[in-house]
């Protein structure tokens, strides 16, 4: 199941269907943005209290990249710049002692990913 917020316009929408996946035990993909430990430890403390594995992927993105990307969009797509460098501000970025199984950086050059392995302590 994919839990996309945009895609399910509003928090209560997501959490009736983050609920349905952990009573049913169906995998999901947690695709937003959420920049501190706080807001991620939502989803990992519930997934682990299910007994699901949990598996991350920070998308390591610098703001000048993110703002060019950003201007390409149109529309309800286009992320203020303001809201852009304060997600920026917030970011504490995700470690294996949050409660990951696994997790990985990937890295975006050249508009190819690479997908790195993190190990506990890096």
């Amino acid at each position: 199941m994919h839990l996309f917020l945009d895609l399910l316009k509003t928090r209560h929408r997501e959490t009736l269907f983050l609920e349905v996946c952990l009573k049913t035990q169906q995998s999901f993909v947690v695709d937003n943005t959420n920049p501190t430990r706080l807001e991620r430890s939502k989803y990992i403390d519930l997934a682990k209290k299910h007994h699901f594995k949990v598996v991350g992927y920070y998308f390591q993105s610098k703001v000048k990249d993110a703002l060019e990307r950003n201007r390409l969009r149109t529309g309800k797509e286009l992320v203020p710049e303001v809201g852009i460098k304060g997600t920026s501000a917030r970011l504490e970025l995700p470690r294996l002692e949050d409660g990951y199984d696994e997790l990985y950086y990937v890295e975006i050059v050249d508009n190819q990913f690479f997908v790195i392995p993190k190990k506990s302590s890096e």
